[in-house]
């Protein structure tokens, strides 16, 4: 029969295996944490490859669309959109006698690495002209091109400004 010295000993953990566990549960975490961080901004990357792709892809539209002559565009215009927003709320089809719209995007997509979540979508992408050079962006009237506002880099050392 079990003294009671015994039976206690028997009941639980010791103070030694209390520690190691806890500093296997520490070592654990430590190592979780960056991968998890890594991951996330992955995700954000992934999401910002995705959102200016699209886009570009509705801007070219637009501009075969004009070029088509679809799209009313002035003598002096470029043929691209005046604003972001046009890609969404969409332009009076010329050829189409019903007056029917052409739209290029359902909706605007927001930078994933924006920092300001109050600000409206638009306004978290920098936007390019057909006029400036691509080393210096700069918007002007209408975009050619858009890019993310962000100062910071990405994981493969590209900072996301020059995606």
């Amino acid at each position: 029969m079990p003294t009671s010295c015994q039976r206690a000993r028997q009941a639980g953990f010791s103070f030694i295996e209390l520690l190691a566990s806890l500093a296997i549960l520490a070592l654990m975490a430590a190592v979780a944490m960056p991968l998890a961080e890594k991951t996330v901004q992955r995700s954000k990357e992934h999401e910002l490859r995705r959102s200016l792709r699209d886009m570009r892809q509705a801007i070219d539209a637009y501009k075969a669309a004009a070029t088509a002559g679809r799209i009313e565009v002035g003598l002096d215009g470029s043929g691209y959109p005046p604003t972001l927003l046009d890609l969404v709320n969409g332009v009076t089809d010329k050829k189409n006698p019903d007056g029917a719209k052409l739209y290029f995007l359902r909706r605007l997509p927001r930078d994933p690495f924006f920092a300001d979540d109050e600000a409206p979508n638009e306004a978290s992408w920098g936007l390019r002209s057909f006029e400036s050079p691509p080393d210096a962006p700069r918007s002007g009237d209408d975009v050619f091109d858009v890019y993310s506002l962000s100062e910071k880099r990405g994981l493969n050392g590209v900072p996301y400004k020059e995606w």
